[in-house]
């Protein structure tokens, strides 16, 4: 794993890594992360009880692997994740 990732890319990754909808595959794409990658950098990042909290929402979910994910999803994201609430900034 690259030591040197800077803090936007490590922001994104660490975002990517906890949407349901991101593949593994993507963050090695734009990152050149593999899953093995991911999970140490998040152990190293997040708080113990975040990254047991967070490897409990990810292993066994389909939508994280793209050889398990069920063909019909097609974007890496919900349509609504980004959307902002009326009023709110």
């Amino acid at each position: 794993m690259d030591k040197n990732i800077q803090e936007p890319d490590l922001s994104r990754i660490i975002e990517m890594a906890w949407e349901d909808r991101t593949p593994f595959e993507a963050i090695e794409h734009n990152y050149g992360l593999g899953e093995s990658d991911v999970i140490a950098l998040m152990r190293q990042t997040l708080k113990p009880s975040s990254f047991r909290l967070w490897r409990k929402r990810v292993s066994g979910r389909s939508t994280k692997h793209l050889a398990i994910r069920h063909p019909g999803i097609t974007r890496g994201y919900c349509k609504t994740q980004y959307s902002r609430v009326k009023g709110r900034r």
